[in-house]
């Protein structure tokens, strides 16, 4: 082993120092973005023929372009959908980026591959899937239903014996996630909307109905109906007890989009997943609300050889790889080279153990409802929906669109929080979204409290 030089020994600590001192952090800073213009005026070019040395790098990023980045995983990051690793997660995911691994296939990375599927295997029984069912991890939501997609077209032209239709198409509600509308333009597949009621909902009433309009042959070319288990906008659980009726009784694939919502499968929520247990491929992000740090998304599948058809990639250097039984990550998602993702949730969950998990996930749907009380308190907000999962709607009244958008940049600029605002039904409104455990009451107190705020001028 090459002994290292003074510099590198001093650059090596200092890196860790700053990435342990930043896990140790609590909480971490919330900071801001800044424009392009002031970042470019504070060190003035990085990436030089010389190089500036990994010191000075790592001091500029430190003081200079980690402020000008929001922290997800802060109590007050109530936007989007945040992230809240454990330490043990991010501590594993130093150890995966050390160790080089490559997680393409068996063969390269047998043992933890070994440690993702028991991962995987957790959250298949979880959803009540059958011992068949397997998977592997992906970088997130869009690549899961990327590839979830693309297996349940392979099963149809299997069964059509390779014949193509005039269009491949797929039944979905425009509450989806944008994700699968991406995913469809990049297969080429027709979206057919199915229209649904006041709660959003889709449900197997709807998808009959539209389905009674269609004629054979658009029918028979419709390669899966999608669900949504816990919508990103406002966390509502499609009704898959029906839906999965639907699909089972008209013999097609039922893909499932738990991306954010799936957690709550381990929570006192389970009951509004009834039906989940009959997907044929189902997605579930760990970076969302299962404590994993960026980036991990989890699909599965009822029948993995359909992925395995439509997803290995074949090529001389890869026979030996792919002749092999093993489990081969590679052929299960649109990926190959692929790191091993899933080792820091697997990680995690080794180390706090699944009770702990779902203490967590429940205190955030627990503290979603404890909001609702507190914006009934104040009489300058009103509730725009019950929640479901973690997710709360609500509005400002007398505000239109320019106002919460003024607030939202002054919240952030003052530290109080990190909130922005949606569309509901045409209307602007504000959106929290509970993932972080750390996440408190108080908190959300002193973001309510701040929306009593009249602007000036």
């Amino acid at each position: 082993m090459h002994r290292l030089d003074e510099e590198t020994l001093r650059l090596e600590k200092a890196i860790v120092q700053y990435a342990l001192g930043r896990i140790a952090l609590q909480p971490p800073p919330l900071d801001g973005p800044k424009s392009e213009a002031e970042l470019a005026a504070m060190y003035g070019a990085n990436v030089t023929e010389d190089g500036i040395g990994g010191e000075e790098a790592l001091r500029r990023f430190v003081e200079g372009y980690a402020p000008a980045t929001l922290s997800s995983d802060h109590p007050r990051f109530l936007a989007f959908v945040p992230v809240a690793p454990t330490k043990a997660s991010v501590l594993f995911d130093m150890v995966v980026s050390a160790s080089c691994i490559s997680g393409t296939s068996w063969l390269e990375a047998a043992g933890a591959v070994h440690c993702e599927n028991e991962a995987l295997r957790w959250l298949a029984d979880l959803a009540g899937l059958p011992s068949s069912a397997g998977g592997t991890f992906v970088s997130g939501g869009s690549l899961a239903n990327l590839s979830g997609l693309h297996a349940a077209r392979q099963r149809l032209k299997e069964r059509r014996d390779f014949q193509r239709p005039d269009r491949w198409r797929v039944l979905s509600s425009h509450e989806a996630h944008s994700s699968i509308a991406s995913a469809a333009s990049l297969m080429d597949l027709e979206v057919i909307y199915v229209p649904t009621g006041e709660d959003q909902k889709l449900t197997g009433e709807n998808l009959a109905s539209v389905w009674s309009e269609l004629t054979e042959e658009v029918r028979t070319s419709v390669v899966a109906v999608v669900a949504t288990a816990g919508t990103t906008n406002a966390g509502l659980v499609d009704d898959l007890r029906s839906v999965s009726a639907f699909t089972q009784e008209n013999d097609l694939w039922l893909h499932v989009d738990g991306a954010y919502g799936g957690a709550a499968l381990a929570s006192k929520e389970r009951w509004r997943f009834d039906g989940i247990e009959y997907a044929d491929s189902l997605v579930i992000d760990p970076h969302k609300w299962l404590f994993a740090p960026f980036d991990a998304a989890a699909i599965l599948y009822r029948e993995p050889k359909y992925a395995k058809h439509a997803l290995t990639q074949e090529a001389a250097y890869l026979d030996d790889i792919n002749k092999a039984e093993e489990w081969n990550p590679s052929s299960y998602g649109y990926h190959l080279s692929r790191r091993v993702r899933g080792l820091p949730f697997w990680f995690s969950l080794a180390t706090n153990g699944t009770r702990r998990y779902q203490e967590g996930i429940q205190a955030s749907i627990d503290l979603s409802r404890s909001t609702v009380t507190e914006i009934e308190q104040r009489d300058y907000l009103e509730m725009v929906m019950e929640p479901e999962l973690s997710v709360v709607l609500f509005r400002r009244l007398g505000w239109d669109a320019h106002l919460y958008d003024r607030w939202s940049t002054q919240a952030l600029h003052d530290g109080v929080g990190f909130v922005l605002p949606t569309e509901h039904r045409g209307e602007k409104v504000l959106r929290f979204c509970f993932v972080n455990p750390l996440t408190t009451l108080d908190d959300v107190r002193a973001i309510l409290d701040s929306l009593a705020w009249e602007p000036r001028g």
